[in-house]
């Protein structure tokens, strides 16, 4: 971890070894970093409405990226980061070759994000990850970009060093056939190396602990003074293979001055493996069957001064003893490229198209190491995976080419067409040969997941699921299997069995209508296909057209109209839907009211002086509803002018007209009121005269009486006739 760092070494050095130690990998983070930003990410929340797609390009070409972010949720802006490999932020990249934009729609409130690749190279091609952040919702999708076109390599100095990849750190190189090499002294090579050279050469040369190695080269460069003890010191560092033999020698200004020899700060004795000679003023220790353990820092003591060096052990090289083989597979198969080396465990770097394959908690790729045997593993392999691999060791290297290609695709159970009812649940399912995934789309539009929609992938199965089809589920749909240009398309059709809606009317589906008025009856349906109406009365069809009783049809609702209605239009009308889904049917009462007949002529029964008792009978046609009472005029025979003689309704049949002229001749009639309104006058009552009571008989004498008779005489009166 960085804190290892010894204090005494320089910011650059440090920053070197960052990237340089073995606990640190190019393109991963720290374990610790990585495990922080698990935990702190271990509710996921799918922010993504759609998220960046594996592409490919040529060298020399653009190709943007897009990602979108719904935000109608969101109180501001989600955060959003563009990786290549597992940490290489591609913002410090921007520039000529890579742009970074985004943009926001208001009407559909959706962030849109764009990475775009100019004039792409080869050494882009490779993983790449898109993350979005939002307070406490994290989400991230991986996608993967390949360019096609002639190999190209850069070596140090060159423009496009470090735009992309990792060339500033790995140097991207072809694999050449090793070649024989004279014994190089490492240690010579670090000192007059380029500090951004040494992992490199560590790993050429087999040295293990780099970090100890810069820990020492750094002592090292410090100015040595002058010693009285010692005519000549030890060597700065001392190389030797693992399992060799070393020498240390010293030689000293006084021979009689006792040395002791130390292993980091423990004082050495002689012992099969530590041998010690005093030649002269030369004393000389032997290092014997040297391990790794040996690998350290060693001072010899003379008197109060002492002098120190370091002793690097090499690994023998590790050759390639089994080479890589070409191989080819199908897309999703497992891929194992396998190879031996002459070393158990070995280091060994794996590399695609020259770049090193860093394998990560989420990566494809994972190496697999049985002894001496390494075996890189790629799970689902896909086409962007045709690559030429390598394998580079200290002391040698291997290089196969991988060709991944499309398995020939069986369809065993394609889509079929559906009609479904209105809130069924509509079930698409497929079979393909291969366990591949696949899109599904609806009229050309990508399908999202949601509560009532579910996309379900087994093995070969593929299923779509809606649960409670709606009306706007209808459509085309299409499932496309990745990588394969074979499309499996259905159609849905939604079905609904027609209904009648007669909400708008009272309990008895009665409407009610004044005569000589139009009737206009809209009654709401509803079905899918939209139905057919039918009117009918008595049997009998009431046709679209002009006519004065008629029918309208529209989407949502059947009208019947009525032209100025008459009394027979009255009666129950029926209306029946119809759809492939089923049928419905509604009976309808219509009643057209109007005023009531004119009553019959009113007869007089009774008069007196100045009154009269006059009755009638209602008439024979009320005008649909209830006869509310009678309003009875009266005029002189000789007259034309007629007066009312009641303004609140008379209830009865019965009538008592009052305030008469005795002797005049008058007539009576009769008007019957509903809830339309008055009815026409009856027809007047026979002329009447109010007449008073006569006087009593007077001269009342007898005139002859007998045993059984009495005759009686009084005057007569003149007679009053009733005209």
């Amino acid at each position: 971890p960085p804190s290892a760092v010894p204090p005494e070494l320089g910011p650059e050095m440090i920053l070197f070894l960052l990237f340089c130690s073995s606990e640190w990998s190019l393109g991963e983070p720290p374990a610790g970093e990585e495990q922080d930003k698990q935990n702190a990410n271990s509710q996921l929340s799918t922010l993504f409405v759609e998220k960046p797609q594996t592409g490919s390009v040529k060298v020399g070409e653009n190709i943007t990226f897009i990602a979108k972010v719904k935000a109608e949720d969101l109180l501001r802006k989600p955060t959003i980061k563009w990786f290549k490999g597992k940490w290489m932020d591609l913002a410090s990249k921007a520039g000529k070759h890579l742009q970074l934009k985004e943009t926001f729609e208001r009407h559909s409130r959706v962030y849109t994000f764009e990475m775009q690749i100019i004039q792409a190279k080869e050494s882009y091609a490779g993983n790449y990850r898109c993350e979005v952040t939002y307070k406490d919702k994290f989400d991230s999708c991986t996608f993967d970009l390949e360019v096609h076109g002639k190999r190209v390599f850069f070596g140090d100095g060159q423009d496009d060093a470090g735009e992309l990849d990792f060339s500033g750190l790995l140097k991207r190189r072809e694999v050449k056939p090793q070649e024989e090499e004279p014994e190089v002294d490492v240690w010579e090579l670090l000192k007059n190396a380029n500090p951004s050279e040494y992992e490199k050469i560590a790993f050429q040369y087999g040295i293990t602990d780099l970090r100890g190695m810069l820990k020492r080269l750094k002592r090292m460069r410090r100015v040595e003074k002058k010693s009285a003890a010692f005519a000549k010191i030890l060597d700065p560092a001392y190389q030797v293979d693992k399992g060799g033999r070393v020498r240390f020698a010293v030689e000293l200004a006084d021979p009689k001055l006792e040395v002791k020899w130390y292993k980091n700060g423990q004082e050495i004795r002689p012992s099969t493996k530590y041998i010690f000679e005093h030649k002269g003023c030369e004393r000389i220790m032997f290092i014997n069957n040297c391990g790794l353990t040996d690998d350290s820092e060693y001072y010899v003591t003379a008197g109060d001064e002492k002098c120190s060096t370091e002793l690097f052990v090499r690994e023998p090289p590790v050759m390639v003893t089994k080479q890589l083989e070409d191989t080819n597979a199908y897309c999703g198969e497992r891929v194992e490229l396998e190879c031996e080396v002459s070393e158990d465990d070995a280091n060994v770097k794996w590399f695609k198209n020259g770049e090193e394959i860093i394998p990560g908690p989420k990566s494809r790729y994972r190496i697999k190491v049985e002894g001496k045997k390494h075996i890189l593993i790629i799970e689902g392999a896909t086409k962007a995976d045709s690559a030429e691999y390598s394998v580079m060791t200290t002391g040698g290297q291997s290089s196969a080419k991988l060709s991944v290609g499309l398995k020939p695709l069986k369809i065993l159970t394609p889509l079929t067409d559906q009609t479904v009812h209105l809130g069924k649940e509509i079930c698409l399912k497929c079979e393909i040969s291969e366990y591949i995934s696949g899109k599904w789309t609806k009229n050309g539009l990508p399908v999202q997941e949601s509560d009532r929609l579910k996309i379900v992938h087994k093995g070969r199965i593929h299923k779509l699921v809606i649960a409670n089809a709606l009306i706007e589920d209808e459509g085309d749909y299409v499932f496309a299997p990745d990588a394969y240009p074979i499309t499996l398309p259905a159609k849905v059709h939604v079905i609904d069995p027609p209904k009648i809606i007669l909400d708008g009317l009272d309990a008895d589906n009665t409407v009610t209508v004044i005569a000589g008025s139009k009737l206009r009856l809209e009654i709401p349906i509803s079905g899918e296909p939209p139905p057919k109406a039918i009117w009918s009365r008595a049997d009998k069809a009431i046709m679209e057209g002009s006519g004065r009783i008629r029918a309208e049809s529209y989407p949502d609702s059947s009208t019947l109209v009525i032209d100025v209605a008459e009394r027979d239009d009255s009666g129950v009308y029926h209306i029946n839907l119809k759809n492939e889904a089923g049928e419905a049917h509604a009976s309808i009462k219509i009643k057209v009211v109007d005023i009531p007949d004119p009553p019959v002529a009113p007869s007089v029964t009774d008069v007196g002086d100045d009154w009269c008792i006059m009755k009638w009978e209602p008439p024979a046609y009320d005008g649909g509803t209830p006869i509310l009472g009678y309003f009875i005029e009266r005029k002189k025979k000789q007259s034309s002018r007629w007066m009312r003689l009641n303004f609140d309704l008379c209830k009865e049949t019965t009538f008592e007209p009052k305030k008469m002229i005795e002797g005049v001749a008058y007539e009576v009639r009769i008007f019957a009121v509903n809830a339309v309104g008055i009815s026409k006058p009856s027809m007047p009552s026979k002329p009447f005269v109010p007449l008073a009571v006569t006087s009593p008989p007077t001269l009342l004498t007898v005139d002859s009486v007998t045993d059984t008779t009495v005759t009686m005489r009084w005057r007569r009166l003149c007679a009053r006739v009733l005209l």
